[in-house]
């Protein structure tokens, strides 16, 4: 005999936030056993709560598909912390699937995470003449990367039961600020707005000064035609 299905709650939808990424740093001469020579980094991919909390209550297991150069590279995590840990040398697109428990009856979510091996070039404002210029920390070469995304799973009308479960639990917050225990969080999202704002604001002018060039190559062809 099937079990029976709860019925879907119309109208109704509940989020739960999650964190994912990776993190990497480069080895030393140290590396751990049976990893290849060629490697370099040691690295780590995860999904879990913002605040490391455990959201095992709504998901069951996480897939991470590797590179095809990896043994075994479809990797299942069924049980939390949802995170897998390797060595590598190069960076590339990691799949990554969240199936959710069965109460849930939701399809597999399904995204891509480019893994990051190496630190961000951040884009800052020249205290000379306001120009913008690439800049690296040489100082922090050594320390750890961290590629960490943000988002919210939607469930849109979940049934019965399995809204049952989401509020068996208080919904997760990102604190303010950013704090050892949360890596992600508001003040992260601002400094990325500010470079994106920054990197606008380049191109803009960078616009602006082509079409004046162009304005003057126009009026130089016509004088000289004339």
């Amino acid at each position: 005999m099937a079990p029976t299905v709860s019925k879907r709650i119309k109208t109704l939808s509940v989020s739960r936030p999650i964190i994912y990424g990776n993190t990497a740093k480069k080895m030393g001469s140290v590396k751990p056993p049976n990893a290849p020579a060629e490697h370099t980094h040691l690295w780590s991919i995860f999904v879990r709560g913002p605040q490391n909390e455990d959201i095992s209550y709504f998901i069951k297991k996480v897939v991470f598909k590797l590179h095809d150069t990896y043994p075994n590279p479809v990797r299942s995590i069924e049980a939390p912390p949802f995170e897998l840990t390797e060595t590598g040398w190069g960076e590339f697109d990691i799949n990554i699937k969240i199936y959710f428990v069965e109460e849930a009856n939701e399809k597999i979510l399904n995204f891509y995470h480019r893994l990051r091996l190496h630190p961000y070039t951040n884009l800052v404002p020249s205290s000379n003449n306001g120009n913008e210029q690439n800049t690296t920390d040489h100082n922090s070469k050594d320390a750890e990367v961290s590629s960490i995304y943000f988002d919210e799973i939607v469930f849109n009308e979940p049934n019965e039961e399995f809204f049952k479960i989401l509020m068996s639990r208080p919904g997760n917050v990102l604190p303010s600020n950013k704090t050892d225990s949360c890596v992600y969080s508001k003040q992260l999202e601002q400094e990325e707005i500010d470079r994106i704002e920054i990197g606008i604001e380049k191109i803009d002018k960078e616009i602006d000064e082509l079409r004046q060039k162009l304005e003057s190559l126009v009026k130089e062809e016509a004088i000289n035609g004339s």
